[in-house]
């Protein structure tokens, strides 16, 4: 029995759907996609067990197959993946999607923005919404700012200066396009 529930992929099981959506391919591929000195490994690293581990539960909710074995003369046959059309129907859609929390940009929607470049998309509607998102969250903290003392105050003012610099980045971003 399939199990689709995507709310409880990991974003590194996003990551590793999202590269296999791209063409099949194996592990060993997407874990040097995603090596701590890659482009990607830069926003996100992703230990190759864990791609292996997320590329098997991947397969187990039906999201990716495997369609065929790889010889390899740097060791064993290696097992090729896809996506399923599930799979590239939940990446895309996770692709399109802000992220929820202004914490999550650094992690998530750089990812979200470079995986989306190598695959030719417009970033431009994702930046618009994601803006669009955070702009209240930015008022609420600045109207915390107003009031808080002490180390709340400290606490606030990080938060708030944070995220109108997460605000001017997308900003940024968005007129370059």
């Amino acid at each position: 029995m399939l199990v689709r529930d995507e709310s409880r992929l990991s974003l590194s099981e996003w990551i590793v759907l999202c590269l296999v959506c791209e063409q099949p391919t194996h592990g060993l591929a997407v874990a040097a996609l995603l090596a701590r000195d890659s482009t990607l490994g830069q926003i996100w690293y992703v230990p190759k067990a864990m791609v292996y581990r997320g590329m098997d539960r991947l397969e187990r909710s039906g999201y990716i197959r495997t369609i065929g074995k790889e010889p390899s003369s740097h060791g064993p046959v290696r097992s090729l993946a896809q996506a399923t059309p599930a799979g590239q129907r939940a990446a895309k859609a996770w692709l399109a999607k802000p992220v929820a929390h202004p914490r999550d940009v650094r992690s998530e929607l750089l990812i979200k923005l470079a995986l989306r470049d190598r695959i030719g998309a417009d970033t431009s509607d994702l930046l618009l919404r994601q803006h669009a998102q955070l702009v209240p969250i930015a008022a609420v903290l600045s109207d915390r700012l107003h009031g808080a003392t002490g180390f709340e105050r400290t606490l606030a003012l990080w938060r708030s200066e944070s995220i109108s610099a997460t605000l001017r980045f997308l900003e940024a971003a968005s007129s370059t396009r």
